[in-house]
């Protein structure tokens, strides 16, 4: 009949499984406890690529061989380094947002290095350029959150060296000091093992912002804004401050009990996706256990009794560590301030964004769900002032 409109169809509460589009990118297999970037099961490029490597594939969706692998991280080498408008704002950006961190400063810096570059909007752009900007975006990320990490500690920012791969270049200018090599493929494993991970809700966000044509920086600065909420990213640091609250062996069952009981969840535990181990938990796990230790051992008890205590109190629901219980793990005995776990997460993730940025740019439908009206049903008079 003519004016009228079909109700959109029921969805879940946060669109929970409901597929938005096609992708070529990769995929998480929940119930077999598995993901891959295109072809590659993720877990496997971690241990045995290098992140330059996989950056290379999420880009060109290929992996490079030696000569194509030098051409790629020289490339990305000299990206780097930040323009001079940006570099010499970078100070007032950390003291103004002193209290708030380098992510939030991050949103900032991201938008007036897209500007700088002169980022035009994606829908303007044939596909090299657009793999262009989103290079230099790239390069650029791990720079702006070091610089504004150590600015925010009355620090001189360090500057980045073309000789070292992302991961070490990424510790060296957070430390000053060139990172050990053990610790820098620690840390280059996590960062490979978080790239992407599905249309998790800051992906989402950045193909939502690229389907409306606007510049990679705009859509990145979207991607950064939902992950700084808690319970997207902000996982890894509070995890670990779980470990600290429990103190002792001897705390772990009254104090995992108190909090089940209480409904509060237990920071580090449960996925959205997984209903079996989550992979990236696990190869953290090992690299932990690779460095053994105090820290290595509690976890691993902590995790043992609170997985008991969950099939204990919640029988029937698969609950076990994921990725943030033993990334802050990894990352404190790699030597990252706790303040900078999440940072490092999206030094990561960038790449994953800027990927499906790239994918959604191809396709130049704007994404415009509809949503269901429940308020009082109209029309009704509009009441006199």
């Amino acid at each position: 009949m003519a004016g009228t409109t079909t109700a959109p169809a029921a969805v879940p509460r946060g669109l929970a499984g409901v597929v938005v589009t096609d992708t070529e990118l990769g995929d998480v297999r929940g119930r077999e406890g598995f993901y891959h970037y295109r072809q590659y099961s993720a877990v496997e490029l971690a241990g045995s690529r290098t992140f330059e490597d996989v950056w290379h594939l999420m880009f060109h969706g290929e992996l490079p061989d030696a000569a194509a692998r030098a051409a790629f991280t020289a490339r990305t080498a000299r990206l780097r380094r930040l323009p001079d408008g940006v570099r010499e704002a970078l100070p007032g950006i950390a003291r103004t947002g002193a209290s708030s961190g380098p992510l939030a400063g991050l949103r900032t810096a991201l938008s007036l290095l897209g500007a700088a570059k002169g980022f035009r909007p994606v829908y303007d752009l044939d596909a090299e350029r657009r793999a262009e900007d989103a290079l230099a975006a790239c390069a650029a990320v791990p720079t702006l959150l070091t610089a504004l990490h150590r600015l925010g500690r009355g620090l001189e920012p360090v500057e980045p060296r073309d000789d070292l791969p992302y991961a070490a270049n990424y510790l060296y200018m957070l430390t000053g000091s060139e990172p050990e090599p053990e610790r820098a493929r620690a840390v280059e494993r996590y960062l490979i093992s978080t790239v992407d991970h599905g249309f998790n809700a800051s992906t989402f966000t950045a193909r939502v912002v690229a389907s409306t044509g606007a510049d990679v920086a705009a859509s990145l600065v979207a991607a950064v804004g939902a992950l700084s909420g808690p319970l997207h990213g902000g996982a890894p640091s509070r995890a670990l401050d779980t470990l600290d609250a429990i103190g002792t062996p001897d705390r772990i069952d009254g104090w995992i009990r108190e909090r089940v009981l209480a409904g509060e969840r237990i920071m580090g535990f449960g996925h959205p996706v997984y209903r079996t181990e989550d992979p990236r938990s696990r190869m953290l796990r090992g690299i932990a256990e690779g460095f053994g230790g105090p820290l290595v051992s509690f976890a691993v008890e902590v995790e043992r009794q609170v997985e008991a205590i969950l099939a204990e109190l919640k029988p029937g629901r698969e609950l076990h560590t994921n990725v943030e219980f033993y990334a802050g793990v990894v990352m404190e005995l790699c030597g990252l301030p706790r303040e900078m776990f999440t940072p490092t997460f999206c030094a990561a993730r960038v790449v994953g964004w800027s990927a499906n940025i790239l994918e959604q740019a191809a396709d130049s439908k704007i994404i415009r769900p509809a949503a269901r009206y429940v308020g009082p049903p109209p029309p009704q008079p509009v009441p006199a002032a």
